[in-house]
């Protein structure tokens, strides 16, 4: 059904699902064989807007569990029994989605297979390895506007892999550069002030 879908027409599919709330087990029966891409999107996505906690430390700890599957070669995910059977309220999907389309639609219309290297078993384990490094940045992330950064960053590497474009990989890699930068130092000023008061 999805095999030429770009990564906007999957995601218009999955915030028009019927019902009122959606389960991880219905979203992963959309994204079907480009399940590891589209999942680092979805991820990514709730990110890309002012978000309270627990928000980016959830996403952050479902995006890890995906990196680090990807860094060992599985050929799609698995997520726990319990996790699958969750849902979430499709207006926030719907919320989501309608912020990112269009975006997504603006790079797809320039975003085409270029740096198809980076399509090899090997790059996607390296690409794991990096995303995994994002996703411990968000567990870290500033509260409410500091994930934005990281957000982004997750969406460009996820639709970059979808596309099958490494410029928009890369450009993913430098937001999330920016995005750990802002991490850290919200980390640093975290225990600087432990210190102080010790």
């Amino acid at each position: 059904m999805f095999s030429n879908a770009r990564t906007s027409q999957i995601l218009l599919a999955l915030a028009s699902q019927p019902g009122e709330r959606l389960t991880v087990r219905e979203i992963m029966a959309v994204l079907q064989d480009r399940a590891f891409a589209l999942l680092i999107v979805l991820l990514g996505l709730p990110n890309c807007l002012p978000m309270p906690p627990p928000i980016p430390l959830v996403c952050g700890l479902l995006l890890a569990l995906v990196a680090v599957q990807i860094v060992f070669g599985r050929e799609a995910p698995w997520l726990p029994r319990q996790l699958m059977n969750r849902s979430m309220a499709r207006t926030d999907v719907e919320r989501a989605v309608g912020r990112a389309i269009p975006v997504f639609r603006r790079l797809e219309r320039i975003s085409r297979p270029r740096m198809i290297f980076l399509d090899t078993p090997l790059a996607m384990r390296l690409m794991g390895a990096v995303i995994l490094v994002l996703s411990l940045g968000l567990l870290f992330a500033p509260p409410f506007v500091g994930q934005i950064p990281l957000g982004l960053a997750v969406c460009l590497v996820g639709l970059g892999l979808v596309e099958r474009d490494g410029f928009v990989v890369v450009g993913g890699l430098l937001v999330g550069s920016f995005g750990l930068t802002l991490s850290l130092g919200f980390v640093y000023a975290i225990f600087t002030g432990i210190d102080t008061l010790i």
